[in-house]
């Protein structure tokens, strides 16, 4: 059965060069860089409206007009999307009484990575994949792992050695062939490079495929229906890669031209780890590229990404949206995590804690204004990560 999908073609972020989407294709072929999924919004505006929204499916496949999949009989679903966006009581004692949590550890697999892997399988699957490869720091590889398993397709995991073991055990549970890897994400990535060269592995790499940030940018329209069509004046965003980051700026954008938003957008902010923070220096050093981070160290795993394809495209929201850049402590991760569970009842994986640690920061400087309302993610379950806390308690 055809979705409405209004998916016209794919546009490189880079070169603006346009490319055919009915074919399995990475980056850019011209020049390289991330693809972007387009849409016809005039075609889509007729159906997609605040009112048909009432009648739709509690998951992000509520919003088929804006996003890719062509064909329902490949359409991956565990339950992924529609997390809850909650207040947190402790906005009250933090001075910023309108602070919201979008906890995305609700997710299949525990983290907000279902969202992109979702999409990302969803359309290989579509397109005729029949083995798929990613480099992960841990939650992204047990995303890519359950969508396989659903659609009955290879998965190829690779994960630094001294991730948490929960990272492995969790994918090979889903049948993927998982190999630890010394080093870091980039080290994983040369692998997953290798695979592909050789035996002909889709690569689902944060942003070497178009279609993981289209399942991201979910969150954008979520956030817009969960707080009545009107966006808060600042979210708190843990970034490795990045593709969230990236695409709910792109769902804003693409909301404004379906005229379910006005013009009025969120300051970004991007939270990383200070052993791991090259988008933070770039934009601080006025930079349009981040740097490789060298030594590259933090608890957080998911922040644990010293060189990311689609910097400058992180970089570009942060500066258009008049955000900025914040590193937090490993320590301070750890602490605020037990803020936020006792504050608000949700207990964050380290990433999450990270934004709250960021927020408390940006309203110390004056950046962040005690009447503002505040959006921070916590993107997955900390139970992965348990051993941080457990001689703590």
């Amino acid at each position: 059965m055809q979705t409405s999908s209004c998916l016209i073609h794919l546009e490189c972020s880079a070169c603006g060069k346009c490319h055919a989407s009915e074919q399995l294709i990475g980056l850019c072929p011209a020049c390289g860089k991330p693809l972007l999924a387009r849409y016809d919004t005039v075609q889509a505006a007729h159906t997609f409206t605040r009112e048909s929204f009432k009648a739709r499916r509690a998951d992000l496949w509520r919003y088929a007009e804006m996003l890719p999949l062509r064909n329902d009989l490949f359409q991956l679903a565990l339950g992924e999307g529609w997390t809850p966006l909650l207040k947190a009581r402790l906005g009250a004692r933090l001075g910023c009484v309108e602070t919201w949590i979008k906890d995305e550890s609700c997710n299949p697999t525990g983290s907000f990575k279902a969202r992109g892997l979702c999409m990302a399988v969803s359309r290989a699957f579509e397109l005729g994949a029949q083995s798929i490869a990613i480099p992960s720091a841990g939650n992204a590889g047990s995303a890519m792992a359950a969508y396989c398993a659903a659609a009955g397709l290879q998965a190829q995991v690779f994960i630094p050695q001294d991730a948490p073991p929960a990272f492995a055990t969790e994918a090979r549970a889903y049948a993927a062939r998982v190999e630890r890897v010394d080093g870091l994400i980039t080290d994983c990535a040369r692998k997953v490079r290798e695979g592909v060269q050789r035996y002909g592995w889709f690569d689902v790499s944060t942003l070497k495929e178009p279609y993981r940030i289209e399942g991201k940018k979910t969150m954008g329209y979520e956030l817009a229906e969960q707080l009545h069509w009107k966006l808060p004046d600042v979210i708190i965003y843990p970034t490795g890669g990045g593709t969230g980051l990236i695409g709910m700026w792109k769902a804003f954008e693409e909301m404004q031209q379906l005229g379910l938003i006005d013009g009025k957008r969120p300051r970004m902010v991007s939270v990383q780890a200070e052993g791991c923070a090259p988008i933070v220096k770039a934009f601080h050093d006025g930079a349009d590229h981040a740097e490789a981070w060298q030594g590259a160290k933090t608890i957080a795993d998911g922040l644990r990404v010293p060189s990311a394809v689609g910097d400058f495209l992180m970089l570009q929201v942060l500066r258009e949206s008049h955000g900025t850049a914040v590193a937090v402590s490993d320590s301070e991760m750890v602490e605020y995590a037990r803020v936020m569970a006792a504050g608000s009842g949700i207990f964050p994986g380290p990433e999450g804690a990270a934004c709250l640690a960021a927020q408390v920061k940006l309203l110390d400087t004056g950046w962040l204004k005690g009447d503002e309302t505040v959006v921070l993610f916590n993107t997955g379950t900390p139970l992965k990560h348990i051993h941080l806390w457990a001689n703590n308690t």
